[in-house]
């Protein structure tokens, strides 16, 4: 058996301890240390890793030996400069999404990373989930005929918005709904059609410092239209998944804790949703992807190549990061703008 690969994971919150070390662990990767100022999340974390080493941030944790892999699992509007720590130490690196709060920063830290051979890839973990790769196959296979529309949402009920950094810090320093979910949304819609072109976008903070609405209208280079919407204020949610083609219609309602707002819509066991010609419907089977995010960060550390072999191309992550800067300038102008693309 292969040596168990050691990670140090900085970030102790929601998503270090709530979505990425459960994942890592699954993966077979050792928690070897965490950093976290957090005597609360210290305290959880030598409950959750008796064996980590715990110390209190970035710097300490990069001192730790052996390591094979980092996440930053931090504040999004600390990225920028943790990133800039991870490539100087030299550490193959993960970043969560976004990379940074905007696209100048995520060109300089990539391109740091490729100037000092440093692998870098950024958790776009969305890509393999189930309604994602079930929209591709269905595309893939020509059931849905030419594409009319891809409409992708990520909108919750939240009227009251939670007291942490997401909600409560600007733009600037990393927090609103673009940067948290539309990265997601972005990404998803990039990797099934391509470079965005142009976008047009309403931007809105209604209960929040930054932004808890956002609806972006996104042309892709080959000529599709995609829609993402996201909010933490909708009532009844749209569907989760809805591609339109001129054969019919892909539609997902359900997606986690999210409320359907389509529970006749909802999927039969082992489905994800449903292949709609007006009163016809056919249930679409779940795709289950062949290995998760982390598995096969497992394999490209293991690999002769390790950039090559990652799962997300950081570039991807700067174009997204364009993508969502062009959005922010249609909101402010009401007009449609082309993407400036880094370098």
């Amino acid at each position: 058996m292969a040596q168990r690969l050691r990670v140090a994971l900085a970030g102790y919150g929601m998503a270090g301890r709530g979505i990425h070390r459960p994942q890592l662990v699954a993966a077979g990767f050792e928690i070897a240390a965490i950093s976290t100022s957090s005597p609360a999340r210290v305290e959880q974390a030598r409950s959750d890793e008796p064996a980590a080493q715990i110390v209190p941030d970035l710097d300490a944790l990069l001192e730790v030996p052996d390591l094979d892999l980092v996440v930053l699992a931090t504040p999004s509007g600390s990225h920028a400069n943790h990133l800039t720590a991870a490539v100087a130490a030299g550490v193959p690196t993960v970043v969560d999404k976004p990379i940074t709060v905007d696209a100048p920063s995520a060109c300089k830290a990539v391109d740091a990373a490729a100037q000092a051979a440093t692998p870098l890839t950024v958790f776009q973990n969305r890509r393999w989930d189930s309604p994602h790769l079930a929209a591709r196959k269905l595309l893939d296979e020509g059931r849905l005929g030419d594409l009319v529309r891809y409409e992708f949402r990520w909108e919750r009920w939240r009227p009251e918005p939670k007291q942490r950094w997401r909600e409560q810090a600007t733009a600037a320093e990393g927090g609103g709904l673009l940067l948290d979910l539309g990265t997601h949304l972005v990404d998803s819609a990039v990797d099934l059609f391509g470079p965005v072109r142009s976008v047009f976008a309403t931007v809105e903070a209604h209960t929040t410092v930054a932004e808890d609405a956002a609806v972006l209208i996104c042309r892709h280079a080959g000529g599709a239209v995609s829609e993402l919407s996201t909010t933490s204020l909708a009532g009844a949610p749209g569907p989760r998944l809805r591609v339109t083609g001129t054969r019919g219609t892909f539609l997902v309602t359900e997606f986690e804790s999210e409320p359907n707002g389509f529970p006749g819509f909802s999927a039969e066991p082992g489905c994800v949703g449903w292949l709609v010609r007006g009163d016809d419907r056919t249930p679409v089977p779940t795709v289950r992807a062949e290995r998760t995010f982390y598995e096969q960060v497992a394999i490209a550390l293991r690999s002769n190549d390790i950039q090559a072999a990652l799962p997300v191309d950081p570039w991807d992550a700067v174009h997204t990061a364009e993508v969502i800067d062009a959005a922010r300038a249609s909101a402010r102008s009401w007009q449609a703008v082309d993407i400036s693309v880094c370098g």
